[in-house]
C-alpha cells in the first residue's frame, strides 16, 4: 500500500470518527437542552446518598410544583397579572459598628495586635465604628416609623431590607433620601425598568423628566417601579428563587462603600407564597462579601472628625498607607471577626443561601462553609467563587450539628476578619 493511499484511509477514518462523535454529542446536547441540569428534588432517591436520609426536610418539590415551575419558564405574563409589592425604603445616615461584641468571636478572645489594625480606636485611627449610609425600611410613605427587622433577618447587618417578588409581579420602591447633604438613588439588577426607574444618571439621550430617578436630592422622594418578567426569574438550571440586588448609583463606588446595597429575591411563577417568598424553602440566608473601603466612603472626613483627634486637613495622615489599611473593613454583611449575629439553622431544614459580591479588584472572594456542603447549579461544593457584583444562589440541607465557621478562603481576607459563625441545632 502506498503512502498516499495510507494517508487517504487515515483521513477517511478520522472523518468518520469525528462525525460519529459529533452526532453523539449533538444528541446529548439536545437532550440536556430539553431538560436542563436542574437541582435534584430534595429528598429524592438520586441524592439520598448525599442528603440527610434519616430525616426529611419540609416542603419538598412535589410533581405538581415541578410542573408549575417548568410551565412558568415558558409562559408569558398576562396584563395585570401578579401583585404590586410596595416597599418604603430610605437612605439613612447612621453609626455602624463592624465589631459590636468588642472581641474576636472566632477565637473568643480580645483582639490581638494584628487584628487591632482594623478595629482599635485611637487618636489617629477610626476603629470599628463608622458613619455610613444604609437602606432601611419604613412602614409607610410618611417615613416616620422604621419597620422592625425580625430576628430572621438580623444577620443582614448593613444590607438593606429584603425585597421579595414573584415572576409577573411589579415591585414599587418608594425611596426617600434622608441624607443631609448627599444625593443617592436606587438602581436594581435583573428586573425590567423604564428609564425613569433605572436609578442611574448618564448620557443616555433621555429628557430631564426621565432623569429624576438617577439623582434623588437630600430630603426628596422618588418612586421606582420595576416589572418582574420571566427573564428576571429563575432559569433552567436555577432553583425556585434567585438573588438580585439593588444599590445607589449616583457615584456607585463611593455609594456602595458608604453602605447602600440591598438584596432582592425573585421566585418562579407559581412557586411563591403570599409574601413572594419561595414556598419550597424553610429559611433564606443572604451574605454580602466585600472589603468596604472606608477611605472611599463619602464619610471619611466626618468619621475622622467624630472618632479621632484628626481631620482631613492632615494630608500626611490621609495619604498614609497604614492609615488607609486600617480603613479596609473585610466584612460579611458589615461584620468582622465573627461578630455577625443571627445565623442559627435547624438540622434537616431546607436553607436557600444567597451570595453577593461587591467591591473592586481585591474583591475576589471564596465563601466556604465548614462541616457542611451546598448545591450550586447541580454541583456539590463547599466553596464558591465571587467577583464584584456577582450573585449566586445555593441550596443547603444542614446535616452536621455544631457551631461552624463560614468565611472567605482568601488568606489575606481571613487575617483581616472576613469570617463568621453559623450554628446548626
Amino acid at each position: 500500500m502506498t503512502k498516499s493511499r495510507t494517508s487517504l484511509m487515515l483521513i477517511v477514518l478520522s472523518a468518520t470518527l469525528v462525525a460519529s462523535l459529533s452526532v453523539g454529542l449533538l444528541q446529548e446536547s439536545e437532550a440536556a437542552k430539553g431538560q436542563g441540569v436542574g437541582l435534584p428534588a430534595i429528598g429524592s432517591d438520586k441524592v439520598c446518598g448525599d442528603r440527610l436520609c434519616s430525616e426529611s426536610a419540609s416542603n419538598y418539590y412535589s410533581p405538581e410544583e415541578a410542573s408549575v415551575q417548568t410551565t412558568s419558564e415558558t409562559s408569558e405574563c398576562k396584563s395585570n397579572e401578579g401583585k404590586t409589592r410596595t416597599y418604603y425604603i430610605a437612605a439613612d445616615e447612621v453609626e455602624w459598628d463592624y465589631a459590636p461584641l468588642g472581641i474576636n468571636q472566632m477565637k473568643g478572645q480580645e483582639f490581638n495586635e494584628d487584628e487591632n489594625v482594623f478595629v482599635e480606636n485611637s487618636s489617629d485611627r477610626i476603629g470599628s465604628t463608622y458613619i455610613k449610609a444604609l437602606y432601611r425600611e419604613y412602614t409607610d410613605d410618611t417615613f416616620s416609623k422604621l419597620k422592625p427587622r425580625s430576628s430572621e433577618w438580623e444577620h443582614l447587618g448593613t444590607l438593606g431590607p429584603m425585597i421579595h417578588a414573584e415572576v409577573c409581579d411589579t415591585i414599587k420602591v418608594v425611596f426617600k433620601n434622608n441624607s443631609e447633604e448627599l444625593d443617592y438613588s436606587v438602581h436594581p439588577h435583573g428586573v425590567f425598568y423604564d428609564k425613569d426607574s433605572e436609578g442611574a444618571e448618564y448620557n443616555d439621550g433621555t429628557s430631564a423628566s426621565s432623569k429624576s430617578d438617577g439623582i434623588v436630592s437630600p430630603g426628596q422622594t422618588h418612586t421606582y417601579e420595576w416589572k418582574v418578567p420571566e427573564r428576571a426569574g429563575p432559569g433552567p438550571n436555577d432553583p425556585s428563587s434567585i438573588i438580585w440586588m439593588y444599590h445607589s448609583h449616583v457615584d456607585s463606588p463611593m455609594d456602595t462603600n458608604s453602605g447602600l446595597v440591598g438584596p432582592m429575591v425573585v421566585t418562579a411563577k407559581g412557586m411563591a407564597d403570599s409574601n413572594g417568598r419561595p414556598m419550597d424553602v424553610d429559611r433564606e440566608m443572604v451574605s454580602l462579601f466585600t472589603v468596604s473601603d472606608e477611605n472611599s466612603s463619602h464619610y471619611l472626613c466626618d468619621n475622622l472628625e467624630r472618632f479621632t483627634d484628626e481631620t482631613c486637613d492632615n494630608e500626611e495622615l490621609v495619604g498614609d498607607d497604614d492609615f488607609a489599611e486600617s480603613n479596609l473593613m473585610h466584612g460579611i454583611n458589615g461584620y468582622v471577626y465573627g461578630n455577625q449575629p443571627g445565623q442559627t439553622l435547624n438540622k434537616g431544614e431546607h436553607v436557600r443561601w444567597y451570595l453577593i459580591g461587591m467591591g473592586t479588584e481585591v474583591d475576589l472572594h471564596t465563601p466556604h462553609w465548614h462541616g457542611n456542603t451546598v448545591l450550586w447549579n447541580g454541583m456539590r461544593v463547599d466553596v464558591l467563587e465571587l467577583m464584584p457584583a456577582s450573585l449566586k444562589t445555593v441550596d443547603f440541607i444542614p446535616d452536621n450539628v455544631g457551631t461552624w465557621m463560614f468565611h472567605c478562603h482568601v488568606n489575606d481576607h481571613i487575617s483581616a476578619g472576613m469570617m463568621s459563625l453559623f450554628k446548626v441545632i
